[in-house]
């Protein structure tokens, strides 16, 4: 039996002293309110109103229950108002600065349709990670190693004219005494100067035999950007930034690289229900290829330390 839903036919019926009028304050028929009041009473045995042709009128018993009633109803009416204030409750959620304005935008607006009302923070990795844990935001997408992701997407080179090759390799920005011009550089963004990204990449600029100076973290993405766009150095980026920033993408030769994100939430929240909502919406704004399938473990192969000189496509 819906005990609220008869105590709420019950008061509304005592206080207007008719079932039909009582059952319309109510929002219910009258049928409905009778068959109610009549599983109530059933309940406890006793009659709650002395039905006359016109008027329903309260027993003794009907009487003694009608506070306690009253105030079950009042609970409930609480519990559910409290409740849709919950639902509408802002997440601020703390995103990359990786995700594009518009990305952003498309973001907010397919929460909008779960019913999710998102107010976003765009921060650095390490300051994702410092709001989360001072409980400044809700949630947070975190960057993570390969083996903790839930989002992943592929990292490659980019640069400003077009390498006519289909993979660019690292061994191949080696300085020669014939090589024309300043030593090539590779510009890391602060999105990606996190330690399971820089040091293989530190590792592999090592055994190819480059430059310390050639593989370079950018204070902001927009430096980097600048110097790619005016040179022949290459942006360590996603498929989707290059294409934003008009740069031509190639994969790195010698491993797979790829940021990993995983969504966790402030003061041992649960960020499950906004994962399950917005999870392909997420993945889309990342720029992550598997926006449907919503997860892609691939673990980046580790870089050689041999430092092959087999011969490859120059950049």
């Amino acid at each position: 039996m819906d005990v609220v839903g008869a105590c709420r036919a019950f008061v509304s019926v005592s206080k207007h002293g008719s079932f039909t009028v009582g059952a319309a304050a109510a929002r219910m028929s009258q049928s409905v309110a009778s068959r109610r009041v009549a599983a109530l009473e059933e309940r406890f045995g006793e009659q709650l109103f002395e039905r006359t042709s016109r008027r329903a009128v309260l027993t003794p018993f009907g009487r003694d229950m009608l506070p306690v009633a009253r105030q079950l109803v009042q609970a409930a009416d609480v519990l559910l108002h409290e409740a849709e204030a919950a639902k509408r409750k802002p997440w601020r959620l703390a995103m990359p600065g990786i995700c594009s304005t518009a990305g952003l935008a498309r973001l907010v607006a397919e929460a909008r349709e779960h019913g999710v009302t998102l107010d976003l923070r765009v921060a650095a990795p390490a300051q994702r990670a410092e709001l989360l844990h001072s409980q400044q935001v809700r949630a947070a997408l975190l960057a993570v190693p390969a083996d903790e992701t839930t989002w992943s997407v592929p990292l490659g080179l980019a640069g400003a004219q077009d390498p006519g090759v289909k993979r660019v390799y690292l061994e191949t920005l080696r300085i020669g005494r014939a090589s024309p011009g300043p030593a090539r550089r590779v510009w890391i963004q602060p999105e990606d100067d996190v330690p399971h990204i820089r040091d293989p990449l530190t590792r592999l600029r090592d055994a190819v035999g480059l430059r310390p100076a050639q593989l370079v973290a950018a204070a902001d993405l927009t430096t980097a950007a600048a110097e790619v766009i005016g040179t022949r150095d290459l942006l360590l980026c996603s498929p989707s930034q290059a294409a934003e920033l008009a740069l031509h993408w190639r994969p790195i030769g010698e491993f797979a690289l790829s940021r990993g994100y995983a969504l966790a939430a402030a003061a041992d929240g649960n960020p499950q229900p906004l994962e399950v909502r917005l999870g392909n919406a997420l993945a889309r704004c990342l720029g992550s290829p598997g926006a449907d399938a919503h997860t892609d473990h691939r673990t980046p192969t580790r870089p050689s330390t041999t430092g092959s000189t087999t011969a490859r496509a120059r950049s």
